[in-house]
């Protein structure tokens, strides 16, 4: 019989991937990773949160009732290095990245799986609304979800070969709708519970207290300035910004007004117009691919530059070092540096890179 450890988040979709898993004939073994844990954040994660306390007890007692075995397992130092330090440092230099990508690619597939692997497990599962397939050329990749408004491929774009192999994600072939009624006819303690939707560490969404508590470095204040460099007013430091936002600007120009640029290094915040964040290039690098073994100028996708982004058709016009230039038939709006850039053919995920910039054409 094949061992496969599921990672364990106190969820709903998590806790009936373990019950998918064993229904078909796996050894299950439950896991919670315990990340960035913390007493005094208890009450804040008591309706949600992958890794919050409450998650611990609720993933024990769906273990429990499942009957499979469950462990806990401490995570916290790959967490700190591979996610929260990055996401310090790529706001500190102006960019606007996306912890959950960092988390799944270093944390719940590299540190969990080969800590699976070193106890005999043949895999590694999660409860992601995602589909992993074989293709004829061989490459392993994600087929999105059943259900496009679960769909959660674009956060795992950053997944390899060797981990897509070992890795199970049941989930991916129902609704929301169908996994909640699943939990439900088993009786799981967790059928009813909500879906976390905040960065599990900045539960508050407060990114700039968090970071200045953080780091122990206060945000420099700085210039707004529009596109021809006249200043416009002061800012609170380049942290509290990023690509796209209107509120919280503090400013009354008598027009409403976007962040367009962040200049980290000159401590600007470049304002403008709405029809000042479309932009139809991007460069984008640390490339990963998927479906397709390499990107070469001329192919189209369909690409999503955030996560609730639709999707629109582009053009690969240049392939460099780990990096490519591309072009979108049609302007995109607040195309965000640090953010990721997932290509699709069809249903599956061709790769992905990390936005460096919008680039004028």
């Amino acid at each position: 019989m094949e061992r496969v450890v599921v990672g364990m988040s106190g969820g709903v979709d998590s806790s009936v991937a373990a019950y998918l898993l064993k229904e078909a004939g796996y050894e299950v073994i439950g896991v919670t990773m315990q990340i960035w844990q913390q007493e005094d954040m208890f009450s804040k994660e008591e309706n949600g949160g992958c890794c919050g306390l409450s998650a611990v007890e609720d993933a024990r007692r769906v273990a429990e009732k499942l009957e499979i075995p469950h462990y806990v397992m401490n995570f916290r130092t790959e967490f700190q290095s591979k996610v929260i330090d990055y996401f310090a440092t790529e706001y500190y230099a102006g960019r606007t990245p996306n912890p959950c990508i960092a988390c799944n690619r270093f944390v719940k597939w590299e540190s969990l799986l080969e800590r699976s692997l070193s106890i005999g497990a043949d895999f590694i599962a999660t409860g992601h609304y995602a589909r992993i397939q074989k293709l004829p050329n061989q490459r392993y990749t994600l087929q999105t979800s059943i259900t496009a408004k679960k769909d959660q491929t674009y956060a795992l774009y950053n997944l390899t070969q060797e981990q897509l192999k070992r890795t199970k994600m049941p989930v991916g072939d129902y609704t929301k709708e169908e996994i909640r009624e699943i939990a439900k006819k088993l009786e799981l303690p967790v059928a009813k519970k909500p879906d976390s939707q905040e960065i599990c560490f900045v539960p508050d969404h407060d990114y700039a207290f968090f970071l200045e508590s953080y780091t122990k470095k206060k945000a420099e204040p700085g210039n707004f300035v529009d596109q021809n460099n006249k200043v416009l007013g002061k800012h609170k430091g380049v942290i509290h910004y990023t690509v796209g936002q209107r509120k919280g600007l503090g400013l009354a120009l008598g027009y409403p007004t976007f962040v367009v640029e962040l200049r980290p290094d000159t401590k600007e915040v470049v304002l403008g117009t709405n029809e000042e964040l479309f932009e139809r290039h991007l460069i984008c690098n640390n490339l990963n691919h998927m479906a397709v073994e390499t990107f070469l100028p001329g192919q189209e996708f369909l690409a999503k530059i955030r996560y609730n982004h639709g999707g629109a058709p582009c053009k690969i016009l240049e392939v460099g070092n780990d990096w490519l230039r591309l072009e979108f038939l049609e302007p995109q709006r607040a195309i965000t540096p640090g953010q990721a850039v997932v290509f699709y053919e069809g249903d599956y995920v061709a790769g992905g890179g990390t936005i460096l910039s919008p680039k004028k054409g």
